[in-house]
């Protein structure tokens, strides 16, 4: 059985954000964000890790993100806390009770 989550420990206002494609003029599309809702969540830092990419050094940093359940999760969404954003990798019902989503996150630079 998942742990149980005590719902005031739902203490980190985020916007959820949804992913909107806008013409170029040209053919293709650039692709910005759009708010789709403000929401109480908890954020749970997990791991962070330092990746070397073109000559360069980027640290990677991941988090558990707890939700209220919502019916419109997506791929390709985020979350935003102030200048923060963290893109949803992979979310679930974690005890399939229908009361939580669990997304597993990692924190980006806008």
């Amino acid at each position: 059985m998942a742990r149980l989550l005590d719902p005031g420990s739902l203490n980190v206002r985020l916007m959820l954000e949804r992913p909107v494609e806008t013409p170029d003029g040209q053919g293709g599309a650039t692709v910005g964000f759009a708010a789709l809702a403000t929401l109480w969540a908890r954020i749970e830092p997990v791991a962070a890790r330092a990746e070397e990419a073109a000559g360069a050094q980027r640290i990677a940093v991941t988090h558990r993100i707890w939700l209220r359940r919502r019916g419109d999760l997506a791929g390709g969404m985020r979350l935003r806390k102030g200048a923060r954003l963290f893109v949803i990798h992979a979310f679930r019902d974690p005890d399939e009770t229908g009361r939580y989503m669990l997304c597993d996150c990692e924190e980006t630079r806008p």
